[in-house]
């Protein structure tokens, strides 16, 4: 009866072992890749923080910006940035405001850092009370995000990227912007001299039952261009340009769901597209739904997707408004929003995802 007794103890305990292992197996499997996971900073001059952006330098400087205040739309919202030095976040530099004169302020808006090939880095941000009337302005930085020009207003009409990057395509820097004074509405803005001079589309919806803001480029082996965009229409919807972004398709549905919050993409150096962002169906017709959790997919083609990484996966929770870069050394930088208390920097070898395909729009298990 001894013997027996302890055979049935290690027969449970080999099953409890197993069964631990299999657990831990399971949760690791969304993070094949990661190769880094930090904070920017532990502390901070702000309450409340939130969309981020990354560049890297002519030098191979890791830098990321993001607005932070007491809380959004707040009139003390300015433009903050840290630089990656000797592998340690600098500490947040307020490098931008919306401080029109004595008497009047406005909070500032979305960051977007856009470094020219061998040349400056750029920062442009809103300026305004409410998206649909702030204004585009910019700063320029000779020295990787040391000291940054005076602010400089956009021309009228021009808001600059609206939350993610621009892409440079045959010596076009194309910009990804939309408006929000008349419904939401995409449109580009095209310059040809890495913004001096600007000149944009029509928008592509009218706003109203198609409903899309803050679009991200994708480029194609083919050399056209796959936007992916925010929309209140329950789907990430996408559009297409096979002349270089000067006029897109109609507005439509991908197969992957919208929660009504910021994504962003990447083409990668090997063709594929990565893209970060909410896999979210809100309930029943709703159109807003939850931040969490956030995703990595891929995809060969732009149209079919694979899912790769779950960043974050607490329900409740806020993980938003992800900003994607690939750096020179080929790994992966991503950038989001953490409950709104912090920024989040995550660092992906992306030949080292496992991918599932994602069919009908649902998460693999």
């Amino acid at each position: 009866m001894k013997h027996h007794n302890l055979l049935v103890l290690s027969i449970s305990l080999l099953l409890v072992f197993n069964g631990c292992s299999s657990q831990q197996k399971k949760s690791d499997r969304w993070k094949d890749g990661v190769v880094k996971e930090e904070f920017i900073y532990d502390q901070a001059p702000f309450a409340s923080c939130h969309a981020g952006t990354l560049a890297e330098t002519t030098d191979g400087t890791l830098v990321a910006a993001w607005f932070g205040a007491t809380w959004e739309s707040k009139p003390d919202v300015c433009i903050y940035l840290s630089r990656k030095v000797e592998g340690k976040w600098t500490a947040p530099e307020n490098v931008a405001n919306g401080i029109q004169n004595d008497t009047l302020r406005y909070p500032t808006w979305n960051p977007v850092l856009y470094q020219v090939p061998n040349g400056e880095l750029q920062l442009y941000y809103k300026v305004g009370p409410h998206p649909n009337s702030w204004k585009g302005w910019m700063k320029i930085s000779d020295d990787g995000g040391v000291t940054w020009s005076e602010a400089k207003k956009l021309p009228e009409g021009i808001l600059g990227p609206i939350k993610d990057k621009p892409v440079l395509v045959n010596g076009k820097l194309i910009s990804p912007s939309s408006t929000e004074d008349n419904g939401w509405q995409v449109h580009f803005e095209i310059s040809d001299d890495f913004g001096k001079t600007w000149h944009k589309t029509d928008p592509l919806n009218g706003g109203h039952s198609t409903m899309a803001i803050q679009p991200t480029i994708l480029v194609r082996a083919d050399g056209s261009l796959q936007a992916l965009c925010r929309s209140k229409n329950r789907a990430i919807l996408q559009t297409w340009s096979k002349d270089g972004g000067e006029t897109w398709s109609a507005l439509t549905k991908t197969s992957l769901p919208q929660n009504n919050s910021g994504i962003d993409a990447v083409t990668l150096a090997d063709g594929r597209q990565l893209l970060v962002y909410n896999h979210v169906l809100p309930p029943g017709e709703e159109v807003k739904g939850d931040r969490s959790p956030l995703n990595v997919a891929v995809s060969d083609d732009g149209e079919n997707w694979k899912a790769a990484l779950v960043l974050e996966d607490e329900p409740k929770q806020r993980f938003s408004y992800p900003a994607v870069i690939q750096t020179s050394d080929g790994l992966v930088h991503i950038l989001y929003t953490w409950k709104r208390k912090k920024m989040k920097h995550v660092v992906i070898d992306p030949s080292k995802l496992t991918l599932t395909p994602i069919v009908d729009g649902k998460w693999p298990e």
